[in-house]
């Protein structure tokens, strides 16, 4: 099933009046009426976070882990609890105004787009979505309806990171001319798929779990609870978790498009997991904050990043263990991830940043719970019309397919993919099969 398709049953099930935009208003002017998808790992977070602001009222709790979900009530024993979005979203649009989507990548887009369709606010995690196709989707949708939305990468509004932008905009060390950003993690598997089944926990509703991906049987320790960002159809490795983080600064602060050309070195597909290690070159339209032949090279996986010229530091230090380098026409800056200033290197030397010229982008700061809370409580005081939202899906579509690209140039080992940006399309048609999913009827 397309996801035309989809959402046309989608809509059916919730048999829901749809306003028009322009008339559609929250109950209350100083309140948000909150519905939870996903409520478990990243989701319990972003529970705590999202209700921490004043106005919030959690109204409806959503998991198909039956722990996970009595976990979450007992915070909240007055919200409604489901263990289906579908059937949430049908019984209580008339009780909620906002909608929060914390569930595994491949269900990020469904569940969006269902609540979008009633013209809900979205707050959805990192990586907006799991296809590139569904990330230009839920753009236009959330465009056409002028709808409050704001991805998950709440890094995006520390002050270490907004500093960053500030210094490079500023042209602290002249037009970019390359961008090197890494992370040790591994979120990939180099095995077979696993043979066989086992009992599903009677907890678990793995039918709603898989949602609109592919049938298969359940296996313990392979999908949930944890580690379904390794797996071809339910995530997206290394590079769509961490990747979204640690180049969401860069992208924003270099004022980038998406790319023209994607190449990934890596091991050859298995059809099951992503690689543990990829190596991945995006080649970008210039701006005006970067050279015209400006290039971005990812590394993540065991041992990453590999050595290399440009990311060598003063005093032979280590690089930080996860992070991003800009190197420019006149020098470069350190931002590693997360929660420590950026470094300016110039000629080899560490170069003190004068802060005072930058202090409307705020304060130095280590308390990562109220840094944390800023990009969720952004999201709550757009719903209610008091700010806007810095990362909105007219931004995060754009990272999200960056970052998706990349992840399908893992499919072609070592071979360099053409973009067309207008076409939406690969002028390597092989690689074309990877943009959309087909949905599961479930």
């Amino acid at each position: 099933m397309d996801k035309r398709d989809f959402l046309k049953k989608a809509a059916l099930m919730t048999s829901a009046t749809i306003l028009p935009s322009a008339t559609w208003a929250f109950s209350s002017a100083d309140k948000l009426r909150t519905a939870h998808i996903g409520v478990g790992g990243m989701g319990m977070e972003d529970l705590k976070s999202i209700s921490a602001h004043s106005a919030v009222e959690v109204t409806a709790l959503c998991d198909v882990d039956a722990n996970n979900l009595a976990a979450a009530q007992k915070m909240f024993p007055k919200a409604r609890v489901y263990t289906d979005y579908r059937v949430l979203l049908k019984e209580m649009n008339d009780a909620i105004d906002a909608v929060v989507v914390s569930t595994p990548d491949h269900t990020h887009a469904p569940a969006s787009m269902m609540a979008m369709e009633m013209n809900k606010a979205v707050y959805c995690q990192k990586p907006l979505t799991h296809h590139v196709s569904e990330a230009r989707a839920m753009n236009q949708m959330a465009k056409d309806r002028n709808l409050t939305t704001q991805m998950g990468i709440q890094v995006h509004s520390f002050y270490d990171y907004k500093l960053g932008t500030a210094l490079i905009q500023s042209g602290i060390i002249g037009k970019v001319k390359t961008v090197r950003a890494w992370s040790p993690k591994n979120w990939g598997t180099d095995g077979p798929q696993p043979m066989g089944s086992d009992p599903v926990p009677s907890t678990l509703d793995w039918n709603l779990w898989l949602g609109t991906s592919a049938d298969r049987p359940f296996k313990e320790g392979v999908y949930h609870p944890g580690n379904w960002r390794k797996l071809l159809d339910h995530g997206c490795g290394t590079l769509g978790d961490m990747g979204v983080h640690i180049f969401d600064t860069p992208y924003n602060a270099l004022a980038l498009d998406v790319p023209f050309t994607i190449k990934n070195k890596c091991r050859k597909p298995t059809g099951f997991g992503f690689p543990e290690n990829n190596i991945v070159t995006y080649r970008f339209p210039e701006t005006e904050y970067t050279t015209k032949k400006f290039k971005w090279v990812w590394y993540d996986g065991p041992g990453a990043p590999k050595n290399h010229k440009d990311l060598r530091l003063p005093n032979k230090e280590e690089l930080p263990d996860q992070g991003a380098m800009f190197i420019g026409e006149k020098g470069s800056l350190l931002l590693p991830h997360f929660m420590q200033l950026p470094k300016l290197i110039v000629k080899g030397k560490y170069v003190d940043i004068d802060l005072s010229k930058f202090s409307d982008v705020g304060s130095p700061t280590k308390d990562y719970g109220k840094e944390s809370n800023k990009h969720y409580h952004q999201f709550v005081d757009a719903c209610l019309g008091k700010d806007e939202c810095s990362a909105p899906f007219s931004y995060a579509a754009r990272l999200t397919e960056t970052i998706l690209l990349g992840v399908i140039a893992g499919r072609f080992p070592n071979k360099t993919l053409h973009w067309n940006n207008e076409t939406s399309k690969f002028d390597e048609e092989e690689a074309n099969q990877f943009l959309e999913g087909d949905y599961r009827d479930f």
